[in-house]
């Protein structure tokens, strides 16, 4: 290789290592003035979500959107939200429902009141979704949902429940593949080009602000549903979280993870047995 060569190479090297320090101070700088912690999230995944709000907002690099963030509470809220996980669809991987149906809910039968957390539940479309199979199944009346997740905008649109029309039919689909037995549409009205669903399906949800990566535990559940959010921590966060996860489960109680995501490899992997290896779903049993 040419001296040039070399040059460009070490330049290179230089300003990579320039920008991870860089990004490091910013993800600091976030938890030590907003609270929220990022600093353990997959780096490659936050970095591309930093350098889209720099582009975004016309900065020259991480430095100057640190300066932004910090003094500039409108830039922070967008940059949370860059860093929200918004994937979610009703019925989500429509058979881990279908197994939740028929392997978990005759279990929850037996008990006189359940409680159930869905972590991360971002728009809140997996939480109708569970609302939907417990009124179906006779087990709503007696069930408390608490949604949370660290985003308060994607909060309040859960607590809406106001979704594209057009999304309908897909969910539909996926509603009928989990065992559904009516139509999704009798779940919700039309408005424009809005499905709006009905109030009685939030009734029993509490609806609040978590931060898996700083808050602890506050209750006891039946069942813990965190489903493809671990994928973005890296193997320290996945650890806390799995410890937070193993404290708030009560013994035997349920935790359904994503497609993408496994119990294996982590500090409380031996304490569940799998109770549906397929779909992600888990049993607490030490």
């Amino acid at each position: 290789m040419s001296l040039t060569g070399n040059k460009k190479s070490t330049e290179k090297e230089s300003l990579d290592e320039l920008e991870k320090v860089e990004i490091e101070l910013l993800l600091e700088g976030i938890y030590r003035y907003y609270g929220f912690d990022f600093r353990n999230y997959v780096s490659a995944s936050i970095r591309r979500r930093i350098w889209y709000r720099i582009q975004t907002e016309r900065l020259k690099n991480v430095s100057s959107l640190q300066e932004k963030v910090l003094h500039d509470p409108c830039v922070m809220a967008r940059l949370l939200s860059d860093f929200s996980i918004h994937v979610s669809e009703m019925f989500r991987d429509p058979y881990f429902f279908k197994s939740f149906r028929e392997n978990v809910v005759p279990l929850l039968k037996e008990l006189p009141f359940v409680r159930i957390w869905h972590a991360g539940c971002s728009t809140g479309e997996e939480v109708y979704s569970m609302a939907i199979i417990l009124k179906e199944e006779g087990l709503y009346h007696k069930t408390k949902i608490y949604a949370t997740d660290m985003n308060e905008d994607l909060l309040k649109k859960a607590k809406e429940g106001v979704y594209p029309l057009d999304k309908m039919q897909a969910y539909d689909d996926n509603y009928l593949k989990a065992g559904g037995m009516k139509e999704l549409s009798e779940f919700f009205d039309i408005c424009q080009d809005k499905a709006i669903f009905h109030p009685v399906l939030t009734r029993n949800v509490v609806f609040a602000q978590h931060n898996l990566a700083t808050d602890h535990s506050f209750n006891e559940f039946h069942v813990i549903i965190c489903r493809n959010v671990m994928i973005y921590f890296d193997r320290v966060l996945q650890n806390r979280v799995h410890r937070l996860f193993y404290e708030s489960l009560s013994m035997s109680g349920i935790l359904g993870l994503g497609n993408k995501e496994d119990i294996s490899f982590n500090n409380y992997s031996h304490c569940y047995e799998a109770f549906n290896q397929e779909h992600k779903i888990y049993r607490k049993v030490k």
